[in-house]
């Protein structure tokens, strides 16, 4: 069955290697055109068909030997040449004026277009008509064995060879023969194997992006390419060509075989090779280009039909188990014994994959039905499947491969197919195959050693064709791929009937729901209040003059302030957070100097009702100190401190000084609101504000229930480097950082995304390209080049990693988004990555570009 190996430079051959190296068969010639149509290259026999020697025309325009329309002809055709493996086919060219015509193929080697020329038969004019009858009689084979056999014969009635078979491959690379057209009289290969090792790796390659494969006649003498190398010192590589010339090894192969011409056509099945037509013929023969053309069409269409067939007959078998699988279920709905019955389950359970025995393996108890291994031998397997991939079907036509001695019960249990239905600990259902003894007939020993022939030890054809029988035991019947994906439906239904047999597990799930009917109530009740409170901000914070710009900053701060707040108990799973953390943030977001507010107290933990209120009252009393107070002026300073009272209430202490004089307010706004009434309000305690002329003092009672002691070392260490908003911007204008940069936004959000692409043109970009999806972003970065890039982390259910890695590749800087706060999670390879947290600020972007794109930028 072997082919030869195209081009490949054998190192181990040492006769004619000029054979493999560039050589064609003398049916035909071959042209090799450089890219502006000079001739580069020439078969040898050349003269022989258009009347030139090699020497003539190497190096002459293709101008000044054919004629301009041919070369018309030529270049159009060259010009639909399309993929790395593309060949394209003329019929019945006439390439001189007054000589015969040529049927012609063409191709692309390297950096040459090869032009490959036969006689032309004129066979036929229109072939669509003969392949469709070809296929019509296809269509009408009732089964995958007829269905073989009429391809075979198809074939052979196209090319009249003696012999013409369909040859498929096993798992193993080993081939069958699974059907074959025959001259009477010269014995058949039906049912016969051949070893992989019959089509080495390089012909299996070459069979895949080169269809159709003659060998006109093994005794020819081959035709070399002039020059044989060209300057690089590389031979012209002929793995597409139509003519290439045959390795000695394979012609040491056909004449063992006793045989004289070949021809091979690939089954490509979804794309991977599935067998060949392999033909054979006991004289020398040479099918017309047309006729090969057309039986490699019939192969395609054979192809296409094939794997149409196959995914019919998996489909079918499929929904008939899944249809099983629904009957199990609903059998064991209502009665919950039967899965307690090994022979029930085994009966219901072989009807959708065929075996011999059942066995049933439960907390460590075990029940059998049909033909099954012993106890002792079932705990032995069991232990071995426990060392399988876990969660998965597992199957093995040899259950000795995972257990050494399983021979001892081969005869009644070889192969197994477990359906594992738990995780700890590990339970299943076990489906048994018995042994399938079979004589399997071989081609020749399959199992011959080395031998060192003429050609090198590792490439020797073998020379025995004799039938070589072969006895296969200790093996079951394989389990195939469509029945292992129904085990995978049925462990999904028998781990429901498992679920549904177990007392604790259903107690477990009343738990679970009542659980998760609480969180979904608790959750409802939380958005509800976050909603209330906004909507709260944004009515209270109403200016009594419509000025809308202080306004929208005025909410936006708060709301900043609470989604700060939001992110550090939320870090927690909705768990009390460090009071320090709360400063910390604040204190980030509006002030620059880091000794401008000083905190000290022992760690304490705010729950997160607490937590929330005393953010707005922090938010507010920054802001107003920020405005107003000790912060508004270089040498002011704020003092925050906290301690614990008898009844260990937390007393927070807020104190100015270095300010401008403080007078009381004349006007009672909404944040003069929430420094006097959120904590008594909200959270029972009190608040006292004394508007001292030397700075603000302030003085907050916070209840013991809302209050948790917290180790010394607990401190607000985020894990993921954040922008912060307002701190150390530089004294130039925010609004020219990015001048003149191009900047790419992804945000999968249109209202944010319009929201983050005037901050970037307020801060100076010259022109903002912005992407919804990761495909549009590398588009936009494949079309036009960034200056910088800020990427939302997540983008409905992907995220924006392989953007990230794109930009890194380029050696762009980009930063990320996102709305996560910080449980955000990023993969090793950008987790020092700057991270701006939602919702945007023209300061917090401002700082985050800062960061990634350094000072010089600001100059």
């Amino acid at each position: 069955m072997a082919d030869d190996f195209g081009t490949v430079d054998l190192t181990n051959c040492d006769r004619e290697p000029i054979h493999i190296l560039g050589a064609i068969q003398p049916i035909g010639f071959l042209l090799a055109l450089t890219a502006d149509w000079l001739v580069a290259r020439v078969s040898a026999n050349v003269a022989q068909f258009i009347g030139h020697s090699p020497e003539d025309l190497l190096g002459l325009p293709l101008a000044e030997i054919l004629p301009s329309a041919v070369i018309h002809d030529l270049r159009n055709r060259a010009a639909m040449l399309r993929g790395a493996d593309a060949v394209e086919r003329m019929f019945d060219i006439v390439l001189l004026p007054g000589g015969a015509a040529f049927d012609i193929a063409l191709h692309v080697s390297g950096d040459q277009v090869v032009i490959e020329a036969e006689p032309a038969s004129g066979e036929y004019g229109d072939a669509s008509g003969l392949v469709r009858s070809m296929i019509t009689r296809l269509d009408q084979c009732a089964d995958m064995e007829s269905f073989y056999r009429e391809g075979a014969r198809q074939v052979r009635a196209l090319i009249g060879f003696d012999r013409v078979m369909v040859y498929r491959f096993a798992a193993d690379d080993s081939g069958e023969v699974v059907a074959e057209a025959v001259k009477p009289g010269i014995g058949k290969f039906l049912g016969l194997r051949y070893p992989a090792s019959d089509i080495p790796v390089q012909a299996r390659l070459l069979y895949k992006r080169n269809l159709l494969r003659l060998i006109a006649d093994v005794d020819q003498q081959a035709v070399p390419i002039v020059p044989a190398r060209d300057a690089g010192g590389r031979p012209l590589d002929l793995s597409l060509s139509v003519l290439r010339s045959v390795s000695p090894i394979h012609i040491e192969y056909l004449k063992n075989m006793g045989v004289q011409a070949s021809l091979s056509i690939s089954i490509l099945v979804d794309g991977k090779l599935w067998g060949l037509f392999a033909c054979h013929h006991y004289t020398a023969r040479c099918p017309t280009f047309e006729r090969r053309s057309v039986s490699e069409l019939f192969a395609q269409m054979f192809a296409m039909r094939l794997e149409s067939r196959e995914r019919q007959a998996t489909v079918e078998f499929e929904r008939g188990a899944r249809d099983i699988a629904d009957q199990l279920l609903g059998a064991i709905a209502s009665d919950d014994t039967l899965l307690k019955d090994p022979d029930w389950l085994g009966e219901i359970l072989t009807r959708a994959i065929k075996a011999d025995g059942v066995g049933v393996w439960i907390g460590g108890n075990h029940a059998f039905s049909g033909v099954t291994p012993s106890a002792d031998a079932f705990r032995r397997i069991v232990r071995a499947l426990n060392g399988t991939t876990a969660g998965k079907v597992f199957a093995t036509d040899r259950i000795a491969s995972i257990l050494p001695g399983a021979e001892e019960f081969a005869a009644e249990s070889a192969g197994l197919l477990a359906i594992p239905i738990s995780r700890a600990p590990r339970d299943y259902v076990v489906l048994f195959r018995s042994e399938l003894v079979r004589s399997v007939r071989w081609a020749g020993d399959p199992h011959k050693p080395v031998e060192y022939g003429a050609n090198g030890p590792r490439l020797s054809p073998r020379e025995s064709f004799a039938e070589w029988k072969e006895l296969v035991q200790g093996r079951s019947q394989p389990f195939t791929a469509s029945e292992i994906r129904v085990a995978e439906t049925l462990r999904a239904t028998l781990i429901e009937v498992v679920l549904r047999l177990a007392d604790e597990a259903s107690a477990e799930r009343q738990h679970a729901n009542a659980r998760q009917e609480l969180l979904i109530a608790e959750l409802n009740h939380r958005v509800r209040n976050v909603l209330g409170v906004i909507r709260g901000l944004i009515r209270q914070s109403q200016p009594a003059e419509d000025v809308v710009q202080d306004f929208v900053k005025v909410v936006d701060g708060r709301i900043h302030a609470l989604a700060r707040a939001h992110n550090q108990i939320t870090d927690d799973h909705w768990g009390p957070a460090p009071m320090q953390a709360l400063i910390d943030a604040e204190a980030a977001a509006f002030v620059a100097d880091d000794d401008k507010i000083v905190s000290e107290g022992a760690p304490v933990l705010l729950n997160p009702q607490a937590y929330s209120t005393m953010a707005l009252v922090l938010h507010e009393l920054v802001t107003n100190s920020t405005k107003y107070g000790s912060l508004s002026v270089p040498d002011g300073h704020v003092a925050i401190s906290w301690e614990r009272n008898t009844a260990e209430d937390l007393l927070f202490f807020w104190r100015e000084t270095g300010g401008p004089t403080v007078a009381l307010p004349t006007r009672k706004g909404f944040g003069t609101t929430i420094i006097h009434r959120s904590v008594p309000y909200d959270l029972g305690g009190t608040a006292d504000v004394d508007y001292r002329p030397d700075g603000v003092e302030a003085r907050f009672r916070i209840p013991a229930r809302h209050v948790t002691e917290a180790p010394a070392a607990i401190r607000a260490t985020p894990p993921i480097r954040s922008a912060r908003p307002v701190a150390g911007l530089p004294a130039a204008a925010p609004e020219r950082m990015l001048d003149g940069h191009d900047v790419l936004l992804v945000e999968d959000s249109l209202i944010i995304a319009l929201d983050a692409e005037d901050i970037v043109t307020r801060l100076g970009a010259e022109n903002v390209t912005t992407a919804a999806t990761v495909d549009g972003a590398l588009d936009a970065i494949a079309h036009s080049r960034p200056a910088v890039a800020m990427l939302d982390i997540n983008l409905g259910d992907r995220n924006s990693f392989a953007i990230a890695d794109r930009l890194l590749e380029l050696g762009i800087p980009f930063l990320f988004a996102t709305g996560y706060g910080e449980q955000a999670k990023l993969p090793e390879s950008h987790r020092d990555r700057t991270v701006v947290q939602k919702p945007y600020t023209i300061e917090n972007v401002a700082r985050a570009m800062e960061d990634i794109l350094g000072p010089a930028i600001l100059a």
